[in-house]
């Protein structure tokens, strides 16, 4: 038995937030702000399970399943809406799922670690899963510090992974942790992200060239073999250099963080999800996943795009 990407689903809170908004409190300009970062707008509000709820039920909707047919839910995120439980709980029982409900946190490379270890299951038992990523990134952001606050957001997506003849959608996977880095990019118990900005930028390029450099190598794909790179959604500068040192043009690479920001877990699932409402994925389709995030972690996916029928695109929110 493999595995396959089914269904696909997405939500953004409705308060749209500028960098003129920005601009006209803080000192910082929209220029400024897309020239450093590719971000021109974010969306900010709800809940990390309230979005991952709507997020999921898009998905199932796409997937023609119900969440009665889910037998494994993970929820990858850094923002639970509470200490204890797991935020997953709540979502597992919004939905009314069966099975088994687990968070995940790995940070921004939380949705791949989250996939990966979904696939696992399922190739060990079979069955359907959903995947989710979700943060609310704007409640652990002080708004007043135009170094963070210009950057980070909300948002949720999910995807429906199903058991199926066949191969695994996942050819490979590189995960991977420098807990050394802590200190870079870190938020306490009650307090707001603090982050090293140029050393964060510095470690994630490293991190990320040899992440995918590692994945590439174990699956024997070469760069020309990929239909799309599905990128962390953090920095375009970030995302440029990747690309130019990986020969990846940027017409092959999805990109949403001008209109989302940085939503950590869900950012990845959130620029998938775009790619194929947009028509970008076909089956067959080799795609590369990867994020970093605070840590330091790392995770780079090669998996292979193949949904069965094919599905009706929507318009995300």
């Amino acid at each position: 038995m493999g595995s396959a990407i089914t269904g696909w689903g997405s939500a953004l809170p409705d308060k749209i937030v500028t960098n003129d908004d920005f601009a006209a409190r803080l000192d910082t300009s929209d220029s400024w702000i897309a020239e450093r970062t590719g971000i021109r707008e974010r969306r900010m509000g709800g809940t990390t399970a309230g979005l991952a709820e709507e997020a999921a039920r898009a998905a199932l909707q796409c997937a023609g399943r119900e969440a009665a047919d889910i037998e494994l839910l993970i929820l990858a995120t850094t923002t639970p809406d509470r200490l204890i439980p797991a935020t997953s709980s709540a979502l597992h029982d919004a939905l009314g799922c069966r099975g088994g409900a687990m968070d995940l946190n790995a940070a921004c490379a939380g949705f791949v670690y989250a996939l990966v270890t979904a696939d696992a299951l399922l190739a060990a038992r079979g069955g359907k899963a959903l995947v989710v990523g979700a943060d609310t990134l704007s409640r652990v952001t002080d708004q007043d510090d135009r170094s963070t606050a210009v950057l980070f957001a909300d948002g949720a997506a999910a995807v429906v992974l199903e058991s199926q003849p066949g191969d695994s959608l996942l050819l490979g996977a590189d995960l991977g942790v420098d807990g050394s880095s802590t200190s870079i990019l870190y938020a306490d118990h009650g307090g707001y992200i603090t982050m090293e900005g140029r050393e964060v930028f510095r470690r994630a390029v490293r991190a990320e060239l040899e992440s995918i450099n590692n994945v590439l190598r174990m699956t024997g794909v070469a760069v020309d073999d990929l239909a799309l790179f599905i990128p962390h959604q953090a920095n375009v500068r970030i995302i440029e250099s990747v690309n130019a040192k990986i020969g990846i043009p940027m017409d092959k690479t999805a990109i949403v963080l001008d209109r989302t920001g940085n939503t950590s877990a869900a950012s990845i699932p959130l620029a998938l999800s775009d790619a194929a409402d947009r028509g970008r994925l076909h089956d067959g389709d080799l795609v590369l996943l990867s994020g970093f995030g605070a840590g330091m972690t790392w995770a780079s996916a090669v998996i292979r795009w193949g949904t069965g029928p094919v599905r009706s695109p929507r318009t995300p929110r």
